[in-house]
């Protein structure tokens, strides 16, 4: 049971049970001492629960509630401290690792994309790789991209080292994201891997970066292809760089969240 849960839980059994004894102004003074004892432990979030409990079950406590109003107050911008600081660090960190992509926004992008420099034009037209694909939201996915002289017809990927291997999930030929063409005698066949189909196969080069990792195209042909440490290091940096994306947008919600609960205390 969460700790805010346990403690008005029991806050409500000891009123139910005392029918007499101590007046309001001297259980809300004990009420706050608690909340002090819990500031002090480290416990920010249990002792403004204990704090938001005295205009609960204390009412007539005047002078109490607004002891307890300015302490709660006073531990919210505490937070939002804490939490820009925690923001300032994330954004140092998202600063760092963009200098690594190449921002760029078409007539055809809805969002600012971010291309891996180790992925550039000239590495990567004319052969079969794999394309990392990353967003201003921070989100992220990979691209197979198959330059062949016949038709893979291919719907998943699948890397390995070994016995140790990780799968896509599939993308169906008739799939608006599995797009093939044609040029003289080369077949093209790029198919993206949204909403979460690459997630298990981008974690597992991050997490083996030092493995000899291969790519098997899968269709109604294999191909296969060697992971260039340059792509490797494309899809680690742009999980680094989607994860501080995705975490900006959550401690900018913290911060948010904690001025609303001052300006209700207003």
């Amino acid at each position: 049971m969460k700790p805010i849960l346990k403690q008005t839980i029991y806050l409500l059994l000891s009123f139910l049970v005392v029918s007499c004894g101590p007046s309001q102004r001297e259980m809300a003074v004990q009420q706050i001492n608690k909340a002090k004892q819990s500031i002090v432990s480290g416990d920010t979030l249990v002792a403004i629960a204990q704090l938001d409990s005295v205009k609960i079950f204390f009412p007539k406590a005047n002078v109490q509630l607004v002891v307890a109003k300015n302490m709660t107050a006073e531990l919210y911008r505490q937070l939002i401290d804490r939490s820009k600081d925690k923001l300032n660090k994330n954004d140092s960190l998202i600063a760092s690792l963009e200098l690594k992509f190449i921002k760029q926004k078409t007539e055809f992008d809805q969002y600012t994309q971010y291309i891996p420099k180790r992925q550039s034009l000239d590495r990567s037209w004319d052969r079969s790789f794999l394309q990392v694909n990353l967003d201003e939201r921070g989100e992220l996915y990979l691209t197979s991209n198959y330059m062949g002289k016949d038709w893979l017809e291919h719907t998943a990927i699948r890397i390995y080292d070994g016995k140790l291997q990780a799968k896509s999930g599939t993308v169906e030929l008739d799939d608006p994201m599995n797009y093939r063409s044609q040029f003289l005698d080369y077949k093209w066949e790029k198919v993206a891997y949204l909403n979460g189909k690459s997630d298990s196969v981008i974690h597992f080069i991050v997490e083996h970066p030092n493995l000899d990792l291969k790519c098997v195209f899968l269709g109604t042909r294999y191909y296969y292809i060697l992971l260039e440490e340059y792509d490797i290091q494309a899809v680690t940096e742009a999980l680094a760089l989607s994860n501080a994306i995705k975490r900006r947008k959550i401690i900018a919600e913290e911060i948010k969240n904690f001025q609303q609960k001052i300006s209700l205390l207003q």
